[in-house]
């Protein structure tokens, strides 16, 4: 059966999503989608049963739309979606696992956009999970590549968060600048608490209730300050010059801040507490802390260097991973070893590690499928570009109408206004058409990078190195009994779920002693039903 009579027996849900969040900033509005897709279905004869539009994320399952579209699909009403792009339908891993589930069971027979069709076939199931599965990749790492802003900034010297009380963000620097300046209502009366507590003549809460009701200091939202918050302000080592970032990880920075007493003074202070010999902030680096939890209670990962002094003079240092407690002091896990965890994120790495031979073979098909669907993309394309100049043409004759005084200036206002709107809608539509598969490429050409250097580089990289590819490489990572658990990125599952067979291969090549091996590699590549299920190769190696 050919595809258009396949088609025909297909009745397609229009689904569109559009979600308030970071995730579809750059994505078309539902009513521009559901428009585009009501020409598309229009012109290619699509049966069309129900159009079921939601403002959702898509980042974790739960969608009412979404979920009531799935019910009706096992109930048999539909057996094809018909969406913008397949990150509408979902962002992560559950609700991907279900799509392509309900292909298995022949229940849904095609997921269909503007410029590709992802059939009920084993390749374009691969391709479809693919493609949902980088949409979870970029939500990922966006949370990743704030989290490394605010790294960034720590290392710069200025505390990335909320500032403590005495300072505040300078609020005249652009986003991700605003370095940490003086409160001018509240830097004074801040020192001046610190000053009444050196006399060593006042408790806590003594030099709190004169700083409230004598002085009238306030938090930045106007209320009293608590008493738990005074204790807090004179053991914050940020008014003397270093802060901790993330909160709990061990990792200590020099701010760049105004230091509002010395570290003699607070050293003062912590013996006037009774926190004499408290072991003050050092600055370490370490690759993996503020990226692990606990297995057994959920509080973050630390890290420490031991050194062992022996008998004969030798000295070995050591680094040691273990659970900080902060959430359960009974927590019985104990600490790992560095190299032994370095061991286990190696090994990790090396089950979806790929051939460079592989890789450009694996990114060669990728652009030839999408090449393949070039057609209808440039097809679409024309047609938006010719009704965006259809636009431009009445815009233009609006524009005379009025000028011949054949147009009030009301009526002129409503089909201007009208026009504008249409005119941003297919602008939009333009770009989002011409730069989405430049996007998807980018994206598997990221992941297939990742698995064929992360090795290598893990290997011999520096602490900063190791911790962004342990970052890309999954997320959810928890430490239990010794044992590193990830939850691997989906589209690193795909190519995991492969390396068995390109391993095959690339050895069995490697180890004949005739033919070509890059050539040879290729052919056998084409040749296996796993790593090309659609693809009959009638190419022969030679021997």
């Amino acid at each position: 059966m050919n595809p258009q009579q396949n088609q025909e027996k297909i009745k397609y849900f229009t689904y569109c999503r559009k979600s308030s969040e970071q995730e579809d900033r750059q994505v078309l509005s539902i009513d521009s989608q559901k428009k585009e897709l009501e020409t598309i279905s229009h012109d290619d004869k699509l049966k069309i049963l129900d159009v079921l539009p939601e403002s959702h994320s898509a980042k974790a399952p739960g969608r009412p739309v979404f979920n009531e579209m799935i019910k009706r699909i096992e109930k048999g009403e539909a057996n094809g979606i018909f969406i913008w792009h397949p990150n509408r339908i979902s962002r992560n891993s559950v609700d991907t696992g279900y799509i392509i589930y309900l292909m298995d069971t022949g229940k849904l027979l095609e997921v269909k956009t503007p410029s590709q069709t992802f059939r009920n076939t084993p390749n374009d199931k691969f391709l479809l999970n693919l493609f949902c599965s980088q949409a979870k990749l970029e939500n990922d790492n966006k949370g990743v590549d704030v989290k490394r802003g605010l790294k960034g900034k720590a290392e710069m010297g200025w505390y990335p968060t909320f500032a403590t009380l005495g300072y505040k963000h300078n609020l005249f620097k652009k986003k991700g600048e605003k370095e940490i300046i003086r409160d001018p209502e509240r830097f004074n009366l801040v020192k001046k608490m610190f000053d009444l507590m050196l006399t060593g003549n006042y408790t806590p809460p003594q030099i709190l209730e004169i700083a409230t009701n004598k002085w009238g200091l306030t938090n930045r939202a106007s209320k009293k300050i608590a008493r738990s918050t005074i204790y807090r302000i004179f053991t914050d080592p940020f008014y003397y010059g270093r802060f901790e970032y993330p909160k709990g990880s061990g990792n200590w920075y020099q701010g760049n801040h105004d230091s509002l007493i010395t570290e003699t003074e607070y050293d003062r202070i912590q013996t006037l507490l009774g926190r004499k010999g408290k072991a003050k902030p050092h600055t370490h680096t370490f690759a993996f802390t503020g990226m692990m939890r606990c297995g057994e209670c959920g509080a973050m990962i630390t890290a420490e260097d031991k050194v062992k002094h022996c008998k004969n003079g030798n000295v070995h240092y050591y680094t040691y991973y273990h659970c900080t407690k902060r959430i359960n002091t009974d927590c019985t896990q104990k600490c790992i070893e560095k190299g032994k965890l370095e061991e286990q994120i190696t090994t990790i790495l090396s089950k979806i590690k790929i051939p460079p031979e592989f890789h450009d073979w694996a990114l060669e098909q990728l652009e030839k499928e999408i090449r393949e669907d070039s057609k209808d993309r440039n097809k679409i394309l024309s047609k938006q570009q010719r009704a965006y100049n259809d636009c431009l043409e009445e815009i233009d004759g609006v524009i005379g109408m009025r000028a011949r005084k054949e147009l009030d200036e009301e009526n002129y206002n409503r089909r201007m206004d009208s026009l504008k709107k249409e005119k941003a809608r297919l602008q939009e539509l333009l770009t989002d058409t011409d730069d989405r598969v430049n996007k998807q490429i980018e994206t598997v050409e990221k992941a297939f990078d990742l698995a064929r250097d992360a090795k290598k580089e893990f290997e011999s990289g520096d602490p900063a190195k190791q911790k962004r590819i342990l970052a890309d490489l999954g997320s959810n990572l928890l430490l239990k009994d010794g044992v590193l658990s990830i939850s691997i990125e989906k589209t690193l599952l795909a190519i995991e779920g492969l390396t068995p067979e390109i391993n095959a291969i690339d050895n069995k090549v490697r180890t004949s002693k005739n033919g070509e091996i890059e050539r040879d590699l290729r052919v056998f590549y084409s040749q296996s039903p796993t790593l090309l299920p659609r693809q009959d190769s009638n190419l022969q190696p030679s021997r």
